[in-house]
C-alpha cells in the first residue's frame, strides 16, 4: 500500500482501523502518532482506544494487520506491557510513529488477556 502524495509534495500515510465490526479509514500527516492525534480530536479520534500514551497502561494495544515491516522494532515499553503478544503481532499504537500506510485492528482486543506483568502493572497503577 504506498502512500498518498499530497498537493505539496508530501506522503499522507493511509490509516486503516478495524473495531468494533467497522473499519474506519483515513490520512494521516508522516512520522504521525496515531493517540497524540486522537488526543486532540483529530482522525483516529474517536475509533482509537487509547489511555496514558506513554506506554503503561497498554490501552492502545492493537493487532497490526498489514504493513507491519514498516514499523521499527518494539521498544522496551513494548516488550515489558506486551511481552509474548508481540509475536503475535500486537504493537503499542502510543509507541508507534506513522510514516507508510498501516493497517490495524482493536476488534480482538477485549478478548486478548494481557500479561501477567501487564495486569499487575495495570493493577497497581490504579487503572
Amino acid at each position: 500500500m504506498p502512500c498518498e502524495l499530497t498537493e505539496k509534495g508530501d506522503f499522507m500515510p493511509n490509516i486503516k482501523i478495524h473495531k468494533g465490526g467497522e473499519a474506519f479509514e483515513g490520512e494521516v500527516p508522516a512520522n504521525s502518532n496515531l493517540v497524540v492525534r486522537a488526543g486532540i480530536r483529530q482522525f483516529p479520534y474517536p475509533h482509537l482506544s487509547y489511555g496514558c500514551g506513554m506506554g503503561k497502561c497498554a490501552k492502545c494495544m492493537c493487532q497490526i494487520i498489514d504493513t507491519a515491516e514498516s514499523l521499527p522494532e518494539p521498544n522496551w515499553k513494548e516488550k515489558k506491557m506486551l511481552g509474548p503478544k508481540l509475536a503475535e503481532g500486537y504493537r503499542l499504537a502510543c509507541q508507534l510513529w506513522i510514516n507508510d500506510d498501516l493497517e490495524i485492528s482493536q476488534d480482538s482486543q477485549q478478548a486478548v488477556q494481557a500479561t501477567p506483568t501487564t495486569q499487575q502493572k495495570v493493577h497497581n497503577a490504579g487503572g
